[in-house]
């Protein structure tokens, strides 16, 4: 696998393909087509790669922008940014991917359009919805991923536990025990 998917919500996790992003040298999990091909088989959106070629990796990083953008001026209680908005309203007019009933279950196709537009969809519910309220930036200073809160108490700090919850909690714990602070 080439893509995590800490959030359990994909344009969340589409989001976070672009690790670090606040370093000076960020890591793009996005380089190539094949990789924004990996990405929507891997995420479980489409069952066989879309075949993306370099317009459509290009679209894609600007949609994943997009969404970003929003989801910080929401993190920051600032109004959305019109032109943001426009751009994610476009997308999610798109076609569907589509689904198939087959003997073997049900099959996902479609291009990256409609991958895209499945993402920009879900982003909208997000941000209009209620459940825009529990939008999070993981508490790890070197970790930009976003994600919802859906924990009791609306409590947690961390994308995912087993990454960067257990990063911090490790240094942490190696501070105290070397009499250091943290």
């Amino acid at each position: 696998m080439n893509h995590a998917f800490p959030c359990g919500t994909l344009p969340l996790d589409f989001v976070g393909t672009l690790r670090a992003r606040r370093n000076a040298a960020p890591a793009e999990k996005l380089a190539t087509p094949d990789l924004l091909d990996d990405w929507f088989v891997e995420s479980k959106m489409l069952d066989a790669p879309p075949d993306a070629d370099e317009v459509d990796l290009e679209t894609a990083i600007d949609l994943r922008e997009v969404i970003y953008s929003l989801v910080a001026a929401r993190l920051a209680a600032e109004s959305l940014p019109a032109a943001d908005v426009a751009e994610l309203n476009r997308h999610a007019a798109g076609l569907p991917v589509k689904a198939q009933l087959r003997s073997d279950g049900v099959v996902h196709t479609g291009s990256v359009s409609q991958g895209l537009a499945a993402l920009a969809r879900e982003t909208v519910e997000i941000l209009g919805g209620d459940v825009g309220a529990l939008l999070r930036e993981c508490a790890r200073p070197e970790c930009t991923q976003v994600y919802l809160d859906r924990s009791r108490g609306h409590r947690r700090e961390w994308c995912a536990m087993r990454t960067c919850g257990n990063r911090v909690k490790a240094a942490a714990y190696r501070a105290r025990q070397s009499g250091a602070t943290v």
